[in-house]
């Protein structure tokens, strides 16, 4: 197939096409991550977006059912310098063009990423639009142009799940692999797994988007974990009697979330314990009296330093977000104790008198680093100190 991806700004890169035969719109932005292209796919935080892959080669160890982080794949397109031939991993089931065929996504290579890339960081995230059906550069940069884009867009309820549900009752998904070099197979692959520690802490999970892995991170750390959808209210959430309570990750522009800030007012109000990530870090910003913003290029990959100002430590972390909060906008009892060293914008806050705190970044790894993984023992802790 023949491929073309036109931005607003009239600039037209024409590939090859893979996957889907399809077109469609998105803001076109960038992640520097050199694996993890699977966990990107199906990250709910990509709704509304095309992603480009600033690493040159892609696709190589193929696509496993094992390794999705959401219900499907999120993205509006995918874009490339080079498809890899050749699948090679025990563990793969597709390769990348079946599975983006598969979700209906489509996907453009052989163009100049790294000319893309510095365009994205000069002029920022641009709205644009890819297809694989033929399409002419005209016709494309005019769908381009007409998208709205993702200010004041609420993706969020297109992408929680619309009805609660328990996290992994049996222990059956939640376990962390054991690096055992004869599974030869998916079968033991699952029966080669680490014990779980009892799920002896109740938590609600506020699910704007949510990765499965946080869910699998939190269940390793023993909290019984209760899904709810995007909507519900603190009302919703008191009922299942919880010890803590987690707000997700997802997309968009979190000032587009009134429902959602109601809710973690109300939360807060209750003086619960809470944990937000990502988005869920944006919603409590706010619901703490913040406002936010969007930024340029966004952070997408999973090399951002984050310096914690009250260790002193830096950690390396996975990042996928394209607005910030406004630390000057905080009140005084909100204290921002993480930033990014890259361009100082707000990557963490700790309320100064209530056991309530949150991270820009994703403290579950997948794909990245694991420097922040201790992030969930603290909410454990943190709820264990409340009694």
């Amino acid at each position: 197939m023949n491929a073309i991806l036109a931005l607003e700004d009239g600039t037209v890169y024409h590939g090859t096409g893979f996957g889907s035969p399809a077109s469609s719109c998105g803001e076109v932005c960038f992640n520097t991550s050199m694996t993890g292209y699977q966990e990107i796919l199906t990250d709910p935080s990509y709704k509304g977006q095309i992603v480009t892959m600033t690493y040159p080669l892609i696709g190589n160890y193929g696509i496993n059912s094992l390794d999705i982080e959401s219900w499907q794949a999120h993205v509006a397109g995918f874009v490339i310098r080079e498809l890899s031939p050749i699948v090679s991993n025990w563990r793969s089931e597709l390769s990348l063009p079946e599975y983006l065929e598969k979700s209906r996504i489509p996907g453009i290579q052989g163009i100049d990423t790294r000319s893309l890339v510095k365009k994205l960081r000069v002029r920022g995230a641009m709205k644009g639009f890819i297809s694989t059906e033929g399409v002419g550069a005209e016709e494309a940069v005019r769908r381009a142009k007409e998208w709205p884009g993702l200010v004041g867009v609420d993706y969020v309820k297109e992408v929680t799940h619309k009805t609660a549900f328990a996290w992994d009752e049996k222990d059956e998904q939640s376990a962390a692999f054991k690096l055992v070099q004869t599974m030869t197979d998916n079968a033991s692959a699952r029966a080669n797994r680490y014990a779980l520690p009892a799920a002896d802490i109740p938590i609600v999970a506020f699910d704007y988007g949510i990765k499965y892995n946080i869910l699998r991170r939190l269940r390793q750390h023993g909290f019984r974990v209760q899904v709810l959808p995007a909507t519900a209210t603190a009302a919703d959430a008191s009922k299942y009697k919880p010890a803590g309570v987690f707000l997700s990750n997802g997309p968009g522009d979190p000032s587009a979330l009134g429902y959602a800030v109601r809710t973690a007012k109300d939360l807060i109000q209750s003086g619960i314990p809470i944990f937000g990530i990502c988005l869920g870090h944006q919603i409590l910003g706010q619901a703490l009296g913040g406002k936010t913003f969007k930024l340029k290029f966004g952070h997408r990959g999973g090399n951002q330093p984050v310096k914690d100002l009250e260790s002193g430590r830096v950690e390396i972390t996975s990042q996928n977000h394209g607005f910030a909060v406004d630390g000057a906008s905080l009140p005084s009892e909100v204290a921002v104790n993480r930033i990014n060293l890259n361009d100082q914008t707000v990557e963490g806050l700790r309320h100064r008198s209530k056991p309530i705190f949150s991270v820009q970044y994703h403290p579950e790894a997948s794909p990245g680093p694991h420097d922040s993984t201790p992030l969930f023992a603290e909410f454990r802790s943190l709820i264990e100190k409340r009694g």
